[in-house]
């Protein structure tokens, strides 16, 4: 081969092998098995979307729940200890707030999450729906994180850019791949 050709040869290895890898991080420290109350705080919201936030936080504590892991506090009582707290900002605690909030709510630990994108992409020819999502856990005796996560789901694929189809699966469904996705990082 020439130079260039294994160039181009590379890059398309390292494309495939980026498109399949999940970056999530475990705390070599935690002992996970402890953990049997979760408290799931609002997730912060970057998509288009006003209530897609709110959405994923439901499919993901009820996925959690389903999972008969760890119990996860009912998002009421997670909002009033979040304001009797005082806590700055929901959606991203400070380590010491955090504290506080596991002390009030006896929980183990809280996650927190960022929605990137919740809906549906286009582009000239194809649509589909997307869910792009990252949480954390953090500890509820000290606040550190513990295990982080990321997942992807969805969107348009080559064949649908070349071929110019819609639809792809309901946003349910894609949401639902997503954290079941995440939820299999977290109990690695």
């Amino acid at each position: 081969m020439t130079p260039p050709r294994i160039r181009w040869a590379a890059l398309a290895a390292l494309a495939l092998t980026s498109c399949a890898s999940h970056r999530a991080y475990h705390n070599p420290n935690m002992d996970f098995a402890s953990v049997r109350t979760v408290a799931v705080l609002p997730f912060w919201n970057l998509s288009k979307d006003p209530q897609g936030a709110d959405r994923v936080r439901d499919v993901f504590t009820t996925a959690l729940l389903a999972t008969n892991a760890v119990y996860v506090v009912p998002t009421g009582e997670v909002a009033r200890a979040v304001s009797r707290v005082g806590v700055a900002s929901a959606v991203s605690p400070a380590a010491d707030e955090v504290v506080k909030l596991c002390g009030m709510l006896k929980a183990d630990a809280v996650i927190t999450g960022v929605l990137k994108e919740y809906g549906e992409v286009r582009t000239s020819s194809a649509a589909a729906n997307v869910v792009a999502l990252s949480l954390q856990m953090q500890e509820g005796a000290t606040g550190k994180v513990v295990w982080s996560g990321s997942s992807t789901k969805g969107g348009i694929g080559w064949s649908a850019r070349l071929l110019g189809a819609s639809g792809g699966d309901p946003l349910n469904d894609v949401t639902e791949q997503a954290i079941d996705d995440l939820l299999r990082q977290l109990f690695k």
